[in-house]
């Protein structure tokens, strides 16, 4: 575990990663994203329907805090939180407004205290979700489900400058296009069919909504 080997799609080669660059708007804020699965990061690097790479290193976690989400004391809402602490959503709803403030208020997490953050990474299909449960549309353990069964992939983040001075280029693959980007719709295509079929379903008695967890205010239920 103290060495990960971790890939970032990008459409260039990224010899030394620098701390401090990148977007502000990801799902956990700025740093550099990459994943685990060699395919997954060739599939990120042709997001514009151009051939790209999958740039490979070595990450040494000696010393470095990491805030794993998939731990039993985490659960979706934290991730939903972090999700809309950064992302750009639009509130529809005054469900949606309140929501926003109230998840914030009992779910965010500190995040600077950690050095490399590891979660769920919310591709556009996936975002749709969160939006649905934003305005009160699906439950959370329809949200939940999605998330463990999709295909979208755990991305680890390294957010800290003490976590780019312990990765290590260790070459690229390239990504051809013509493989990768079929492979890229397809799954977004299967996550779209997914989530149709998600709000189409008849909603279970003990399912929970946001208005439900903002009304009840309790935190601590076990279904979430």
């Amino acid at each position: 575990m103290n060495i990960l080997t971790v890939y970032h799609g990008s459409a260039d080669i990224i010899e030394t990663p620098e701390y401090g660059k990148g977007k502000p708007y990801n799902d956990y804020g700025r740093g550099f994203y990459c994943t685990q699965s060699e395919d997954l990061a060739k599939e990120w690097a042709v997001a514009d329907g151009r051939d790209g790479y999958a740039n490979k290193y070595s990450l040494d976690m000696t010393g470095l805090k990491l805030l794993d989400l998939s731990e039993s004391k985490y659960n979706v809402l934290n991730w939903m939180t972090l999700l809309i602490q950064n992302r750009v959503f639009t509130l529809k709803s005054d469900i949606s407004k309140l929501g926003k403030t109230f998840l914030i208020s009992h779910f965010s997490l500190s995040v600077e205290d950690f050095d490399v953050i590891k979660g769920y990474r919310a591709d556009d299909s996936y975002f749709a979700y969160a939006e649905s449960f934003l305005d009160n549309t699906i439950s959370v353990q329809r949200l939940s489900e999605a998330l463990r069964l999709g295909e979208l992939g755990e991305q680890i983040v390294l957010t800290s400058k003490k976590a780019f001075e312990n990765i290590k280029f260790l070459g690229f693959e390239f990504a051809d296009s013509a493989t990768y980007y079929p492979l890229r719709r397809e799954r977004n295509e299967k996550a779209r069919l997914q989530f149709l079929s998600n709000r189409r379903g008849t909603p279970s008695p003990d399912d929970i909504y946001l208005s439900d967890i903002i009304r009840g205010a309790n935190i601590d239920d076990t279904r979430l």
